[in-house]
């Protein structure tokens, strides 16, 4: 770029920014800094979004996923949004973010559950990784580098292009970021063979405080350890990830029966507490509760228990392990369709496995509207008179929806301080909690149901504490107050029953590779002052 062009475009942009004091003396500087670090051989176009760029609002709203948080009067706004097409654009953001006090936030798919990765209320700097989305296999070594802009559908498909004999154990929506599901830890279909996406992780590249680019190597195995489960954004910004295929057979097995409370559906639940977690680590068999309505007219209404499941090999040796370990449910040939792991991709994520792979690559959400949820660990089978009360409870809520995720398998095998995801051996499985709704004037309503819900569980899950999982975020479970805090004693609030004792060893590396606290929300790991 030559540096007459170079001063133009600066002005233009410093020229598009209103005036306002202290803020606009941060963002002038911050430009400034920007333009000087960013390499004249990676040139600048289409990377740095003021509030005045015209495409500003469009890319803010393309990939926030729950309407709660793209009010255009309520929810803060980014002073900038960057989104790099190299490293330096990371690098460059980072360096001028903590010279001019400009928060970063870093979204890579933007299902972030609280909208931590695109919300703040501090002047602050969205990098949107949507163009760093490379994606490099290697089916000779079973690896793949995976840019942190990807989405896990991009991810699949790119594995199904070179082998249809190798899979990856992440989660089941197509639209979610590799880099955000991956650092809080990112299960799926077959976490019960492979652990999680976390535990398949061989190396990764980050931008830390200083702006360096740093690898497993050069970054050493504490914050490689972090990084892996304890949230990315806590200690830099994840730039790639290198990821572990692992081997799926040529042909896996799908089944859905869903069943009444008047067909028998809160026995068969009572039965699948004490056998989910014993099946073989080769069967995923998950519960999903949900209202239906059983007349025309909608008035009248009962739970209906659906059971999905995935089996790593034919129909004809599920069908007989399952009329072993769960009878009630009368499952027979008729009711399994064998497919291949890639088409057990698109019937997970919701579409016809008749559909184009290349559905895959869509990075546009189906869903929208808003939601909140929240999420627990059973560890003893919740009795029936407890159910009872579940089954009440849900009914207030037609929109309403639990699924239940068996344990068990490899994630019993894999020591609860291998990463900071500590949730594994004694677990029979775990909840999730989802409300959701189209009118924001529902909000308070739908909140309010969600929040008896979960205190009417609290004697039946998991206790001291009551653990929760990293990437459903909920800031209910407590808050850095303020931001701008280094106190261990709120964050130890939301971030024991994230991570239970290894929380301790994630600030004690977040205080040695970011001791100023710069990488922070209102969930981030603290620093301890020196």
């Amino acid at each position: 770029m030559a540096a007459s062009n170079f001063k133009l475009l600066l002005s233009l942009f410093i020229l598009s920014i209103s005036i306002s004091s202290t803020t606009s003396n941060n963002n002038d500087g911050f430009l400034q800094c920007f333009f000087s670090k960013v390499h004249h051989s990676n040139p600048i176009d289409n990377v740095i979004f003021t509030k005045n760029s015209s495409f500003y609002t469009s890319l803010l709203q393309s990939s926030i996923r729950n309407l709660r948080f793209s009010s255009s009067t309520s929810a803060p706004k980014p002073e900038f949004i960057i989104t790099p097409y190299h490293e330096s654009h990371v690098q460059a953001t980072v360096i001028c973010g903590t010279k001019n006090s400009m928060q970063v936030r870093v979204r890579s798919g933007g299902h972030d559950y609280e909208g931590l990765s695109y919300v703040a209320d501090v002047p602050f700097i969205i990098i949107d990784l949507v163009n760093l989305r490379s994606i490099t296999v290697d089916i000779d070594s079973e690896s793949a580098w995976v840019e942190a802009g990807a989405i896990l559908g991009e991810l699949y498909y790119k594995i199904a292009e070179k082998s249809s004999v190798h899979g990856f154990p992440a989660g089941s929506c197509p639209t979610v970021g590799v880099g955000g599901h991956i650092s809080g830890g990112g299960f799926g279909t077959i976490f019960r063979k492979y652990g999680l996406a976390a535990d398949n992780i061989l190396d990764a590249k980050l931008v830390n405080v200083n702006g360096k680019v740093l690898d497993r190597v050069s970054m050493g195995e504490d914050l490689f350890w972090a990084i892996r489960g304890g949230g990315g954004l806590s200690f830099g910004v994840i730039l790639s990830w290198r990821i572990r295929l692992v081997p799926v057979p040529p042909s896996v097995t799908v089944f859905n029966i869903g069943k009444t409370l008047e067909q028998g559906a809160g026995e068969l639940l009572q039965k699948w507490q004490t056998v989910g977690s014993e099946l073989h680590e080769d069967l995923f068999l998950h519960a999903v509760i949900e209202v239906a309505k059983t007349s025309s007219n909608g008035e009248n209404k009962t739970i209906k228990i659906s059971f999905f499941s995935l089996f790593l090999g034919p129909a004809e040796k599920l069908v007989p392990l399952m009329q072993e370990s769960l009878p009630g449910l009368g499952l027979e040939l008729s009711n399994c369709t064998e497919m291949s792991w890639i088409e057990s991709v698109l019937y997970f994520a919701g579409f016809s496995i008749k559909e184009p792979m290349d559905i895959l690559l869509n990075r546009t959400e189906n869903f929208s509207g808003y939601f909140k949820a929240k999420s627990d660990y059973v560890k003893e089978p919740i009795s029936e008179s407890g159910l009872e009360g579940v089954w009440k409870t849900l009914l207030e809520d037609e929109t309403s929806l639990l699924i239940l995720t068996p344990y068990g398998g490899k994630m019993s095998e894999i020591g609860d301080s291998e990463t900071p995801f500590p949730h594994r051996c004694g677990n029979l499985y775990k909840i999730q909690y989802l409300s959701s709704w189209y009118a924001e004037n529902e909000t308070e309503e739908h909140i309010g149901w969600m929040r008896r819900l979960y205190d009417y569980m609290e004697p039946h899950v998991s206790k001291s504490p009551r653990a929760a999982y990293f990437n459903y975020r909920d800031l209910d479970l407590g808050t850095n107050i303020d931001t701008n805090s280094t106190g261990y004693e709120q964050a130890s609030k939301w971030g024991l029953k994230y991570f239970k004792h290894n929380f301790k060893r994630l600030v004690a590396v977040k205080t040695r590779v970011d001791p100023h606290n710069f990488f922070r929300n209102e969930q981030s790991i603290p620093s301890l002052p020196s």
